[in-house]
């Protein structure tokens, strides 16, 4: 029986933790680049964070030593926006989130900080205020359809963690007693299926590698699609043997993945695969 992993086209990688910590590239992340390439195979940066856009974080590759371009990004920000153009409803929006979030819904024709919006996109704000929260929760209250880019509670940072998108949840939760009417981030399918539809590709033919059990490996039980935990992040092997998230592949980090397809792996014929855009 052939191994899921080794008909894999696109693996769909979490960065900080699995890729990289903070600013230096973690051991193995080069070479299975390299690996990809020999085996005419892809990858797509894959981030819950949607306080940025994808530009910010292809620079950020670059610099550590990846040239890396905006199309191998994609954020829950993007994938919310991918998301609404398809659902063809109103281009009003009142969105929470920083100025790169709002002039990412501007990039694909909406009208974000409409004076009468009719839905709402919680993201996560770095630049929040009181009046914003306040605006929201009545918003909220009158039934306008909601929706979250992500679930996370907290982010992690050099220094502890920051209150996420999850939090701000909570917050409008406690006040109105209502949830986002859908959640598009990690663990939740939709962003798995709104990267296929911009990879033009079928979700059984990518993996999703992460370091977080609970978002990354998650995936896996949402969407059906292969997973790959590295051990180079948040998760250790005692959380693995307490979760109820079982990835199908586990590795201490990159590396590894890349010794795994250079012995299983087989490369792809060139026209096996391609961009929808």
């Amino acid at each position: 029986m052939e191994e899921p992993l080794a008909s894999v086209e696109y693996f769909l990688l979490d960065m900080d933790g699995t890729f990289n910590l903070g600013d230096r590239l973690l051991p193995g992340s080069l070479r299975f680049v390299e690996v990809l390439k020999k085996q005419d195979k892809g990858y797509l940066f894959l981030t819950n964070n949607s306080s940025r856009v994808a530009g910010d974080y292809a620079a950020k590759m670059s610099r550590l030593g990846l040239p890396t371009t905006e199309r191998e990004v994609f954020t829950s920000g993007e994938a919310t926006a991918r998301y609404l153009l398809e659902q063809a409803t109103s281009r009003k929006l009142f969105v929470v989130g920083t100025p790169a979030l709002v002039e990412e819904f501007r990039r694909y024709g909406f009208e974000p900080a409409a004076e009468h919006p009719e839905q709402i996109v919680l993201g996560f704000d770095t630049t929040l205020t009181y009046e914003k929260l306040w605006r929201l929760c009545d918003l909220v209250r009158q039934g306008l359809p909601y929706l979250a880019t992500h679930p996370d509670f907290n982010c992690p940072t050099e220094h502890g963690y920051m209150p996420d998108t999850g939090a701000m949840i909570a917050f409008v939760r406690a006040s109105t007693g209502r949830q986002p009417d859908l959640v598009i981030g990690k663990p939740n399918r939709t962003i798995v299926d709104m990267a296929a539809r911009k990879l033009g590709l079928p979700i059984e033919r990518m993996a999703m590698v992460g370091d977080r059990l609970y978002t990354d490996i998650a995936l896996g039980q949402t969407s059906g699609i292969a997973t790959v935990l590295v051990l180079s992040g948040e998760a250790t092997r005692s959380d693995l043997e307490r979760s109820s998230f079982r990835p199908d592949y586990v590795f201490e980090d990159l590396g590894g993945l890349a010794d795994w397809l250079e012995r299983n792996g087989r490369p792809l014929a060139p026209t096996s695969h391609s961009h929808s855009e």
